[in-house]
């Protein structure tokens, strides 16, 4: 072989080697191998490119070793970070607003929702009469769990009608069968939940849906804006430590998101347990066609979607200043620009 085509050989291998090099960087191992994450509500749409990344095998992967806990809500979700025994909160992205107003920073570093995707709904059998959000004076509202985000949209309704939240009481039914039984009983009143759930109420009859945000432009009419809804979010803490486990986690969630811009209702259906489907694989469908749209598409957080839920909680949380609050701090795009990069998504 001469000199030439040796050279020319050795300066391939060194290009390959010089391009493959910031790559190997961007995989670097996970600092932590086993995440538990902590979720208010698996089996519910609001949470489906978690369980995508799950059953698909995204994390494993990513080399993590995932444990998922599932609580009735994205609030006890929370608490079980706070209390030490989960790392990651699969849960909504205004909590991590909420606790930098009580002087906690926890960040969100990848986004599974791009609008709430909740309803809020009144039962036609306790309240056949309703005429407007008034009407609610005194009555009981079901919502995932108190403080959740189910609860966050369902303050933000009756504020606007002029009502506080001790006009009500809110009670905690989580969000699968359990909920339909609580409204279908008359345990409540009025509902504020996600799907599945709401499509099988309202399909049947149940309920009579009053506010919307399943679609981006029932978010735009509720919030005004773009409204980021479910993410992974952890104390800053981890995140600064474990920048190489957050990257893993983002990548298995992008991946996903990359897979659902394609799915249909078939590899829905073939993908998640079959408890999702809350014994009707019909209206499960019909549901999924319902919040398509608000499934994220690449794992990116917009930053007028956290300005959108700053303006939100302050409008009828009167501890939340708007001044006193650094949106900066409470997401990263760092990572998920990287994992859109590697999945084209």
């Amino acid at each position: 072989m001469s000199n030439l085509s040796l050279n020319r050989r050795r300066f391939g291998v060194l290009a390959a080697a010089a391009v493959a090099a910031p790559a190997l960087r961007a995989q670097a191992r996970p600092e932590k191998n086993k995440v538990s994450i902590a979720v208010g509500g698996k089996a519910s749409f609001y949470y489906l490119p978690l369980t995508i990344a799950e059953q698909l095998g995204y994390f494993k992967a990513e080399g993590l070793d995932v444990e998922i806990s599932d609580f009735a809500g994205g609030s006890r979700a929370l608490r079980a970070v706070v209390g030490g025994s989960a790392d990651v909160v699969s849960g909504a992205y205004e909590h991590t607003i909420n606790l930098q107003s009580k002087n906690q920073l926890f960040q969100a570093f990848v986004l599974q929702g791009r609008a709430p995707a909740i309803a809020m709904g009144v039962s036609t059998k306790a309240m056949p009469g309703y005429k407007n959000v008034g009407d609610l004076r005194g009555k009981k509202i079901g919502v995932t769990a108190p403080g959740s985000s189910t609860n966050m949209v369902a303050n933000l309704v009756l504020s606007r009608a002029g009502l506080k939240a001790s006009d009500v009481s809110f009670i905690g039914v989580g969000t699968s069968a359990g909920a339909l039984t609580a409204l279908r009983s008359g345990q409540i009143d009025a509902m504020s939940n996600i799907d599945p759930v709401m499509t099988m109420l309202e399909q049947k009859g149940d309920v009579r849906i009053i506010s919307d945000t399943r679609t981006l432009k029932g978010t735009q009419e509720v919030f005004g804006g773009p409204m980021p809804a479910g993410c992974l979010y952890a104390p800053m803490d981890f995140v600064q430590k474990n920048p190489n486990t957050c990257q893993a986690l983002t990548n298995a969630i992008v991946h996903g998101l990359k897979w659902l811009q394609t799915a249909g209702p078939s590899d829905i259906i073939k993908t998640v347990p079959e408890t999702y489907l809350l014994g009707d694989r019909a209206l499960y469908l019909a549901s999924f066609n319902k919040v398509r749209e608000a499934i994220a598409l690449d794992g990116m957080l917009p930053d007028d979607g956290a300005r959108t839920a700053l303006k939100a909680l302050a409008s009828f949380d009167t501890s939340i200043k708007g001044d006193k609050i650094d949106l900066g701090r409470t997401y990263t795009n760092e990572f998920a620009r990287r994992a859109k990069e590697r999945y084209k998504a």
